[in-house]
């Protein structure tokens, strides 16, 4: 498991094998997020980027008429 350090100025490098796999580039932006006492990144996609993820998704839900109005 690769592991990295934080650096006098608070920045850590992704390893270049996690960058290779993730296919990230420079200038991607991520959200961070604090878990206890772990750090998660998780990359913000764009609109563009989610278009057609859903696409096959079954959106029949069954529901009662008595919670329409």
């Amino acid at each position: 498991m690769p592991t990295v350090t934080l650096s006098p100025k608070y920045q850590v490098v992704i390893p270049k094998e996690v960058r290779r796999k993730m296919k990230l580039e420079p200038g991607r932006k991520f959200q961070v997020f604090q878990f206890g006492g772990r750090i998660e990144l998780v990359p913000v996609e764009s609109a563009k980027e989610l278009l057609g993820f859903a696409k096959g998704i079954d959106t029949n839900v069954d529901r009662e008429d008595e919670d329409r109005v």
